[in-house]
């Protein structure tokens, strides 16, 4: 599996395809009350799709580094018992299951030991992983062990020192993301806001903003409101982000 690039399934297609156009349609309708607002906010469909794609790729790959690193954890603490290399990671594949069950890093453990038992070497294995996987702590470590199996270095300790250094990282990682999950708690609720008020204005007063609608100068300042709100939005979901 490719983890650099994102395929929906036909229900998550179904689920997005419904999500989008009920989006649309409070849009145009708070906004312009035309279909032909609707119609023409269709093709919006490609960024959404793109933008949900992106986030899920991100998503899985941030899962397959966590997992990951509990297997690396795993195989070093192996080693430390006294198991060769390769069967570290058979271990380390029987730990993941305990954890997670199913997951993407189990799945890529199960698939680095069957293809040890058909003599490929664990360096070519991880390095593929490495290819496919998009993840920087993965190629990281990928790299080290390689460069430690050539120079015939002592592999537990170097795995040791890579396996905290990524630890540290990640520890750094979720520190961030539990001291800005209420900023991004807060923008999740500032953005619905504007759509409420347009909703309770319009039900709460008929007839308020029907100056704003189906005329040139209604529709200019509406379309202005609405790419400031995109623009705020967009803004909001940068600063959110952060990456480690």
């Amino acid at each position: 599996m490719d983890y650099r690039h994102y395929s929906f399934t036909k229900k998550e297609l179904a689920g997005l395809a419904a999500g989008y156009l009920l989006l649309d349609g409070a849009v145009s309708f708070l906004f312009y009350r035309s279909w032909i607002a609707f119609v023409l906010l269709l093709p919006g469909w490609i960024w959404y799709l793109r933008r949900k794609r992106e986030e899920r790729q991100k998503c899985r790959v941030r899962r397959l580094g966590s997992q990951f690193l509990t297997g690396i954890q795993a195989v070093s603490n192996a080693l430390a018992a006294g198991y060769s290399v390769e069967n570290a990671f058979g271990q380390a594949q029987e730990e993941l299951q305990k954890v997670y069950g199913e997951g993407e890093a189990v799945r890529e453990y199960s698939v680095i030991n069957a293809q040890l038992s058909l003599n490929r070497t664990l360096e070519e294995l991880l390095t593929d992983l490495a290819e496919r996987s998009g993840q920087e702590d993965i190629e990281s470590f990928a790299e080290v062990f390689a460069a430690a199996r050539r120079s015939g270095g002592d592999l537990m300790v170097i795995i040791r020192n890579t396996v905290s250094s990524i630890s540290q990282k990640e520890e750094t990682r979720q520190e961030i993301q539990v001291c800005i999950a209420a900023k991004k708690m807060e923008h999740k609720v500032m953005s619905v806001v504007p759509l409420f008020i347009l909703a309770y204005v319009g039900a709460a007063s008929p007839g308020f903003l029907d100056v704003m609608y189906h005329n040139l100068a209604g529709v200019i300042i509406m379309s202005a409101c609405l790419a400031v709100y995109g623009m705020a939005w967009s803004l909001g979901n940068y600063l959110v982000e952060i990456e480690v």
